[in-house]
């Protein structure tokens, strides 16, 4: 059952992932040095992605999502801090208390 608060923290994360809007967008380094084509294919292939279920996404926030892109394995993952981006944010579910950063890597990275 999806509450008030996780639909909320959904509807943020989604706005992050699909329009780099409500927060940072991060790439690794190993992704970032295979070049702008892989970079941007990465971030087309976070936009897309889909496919969440209770398997990967228990909490139902859109939080994180493990895709392939080029046939290598990538992970995106969506973390909550306080607006300094210094410590855990208290709030997810309220904008003007969190920060979120949203960061593609490899899977061998997380």
């Amino acid at each position: 059952m999806i509450t008030e608060k996780t639909a909320r923290i959904r509807a943020l994360n989604d706005e992050l992932r699909l329009h780099a809007k409500g927060g940072k967008r991060v790439i690794s380094r190993r992704v970032a040095d295979m070049g702008p084509m892989y970079v941007y294919s990465c971030i087309e292939a976070v936009r897309a992605f889909d496919a969440f279920s209770e398997a990967n996404d228990p909490h139902g926030e859109h939080d994180f999502g493990a895709l392939e892109v080029w046939g290598i394995s990538v992970f995106w993952k969506i973390d909550y801090y306080d607006p300094a981006l210094e410590v855990g944010s208290p709030a997810p579910d309220d904008p003007t208390q969190c920060g979120r950063v949203l960061i593609i890597m490899f899977a061998d990275e997380y």
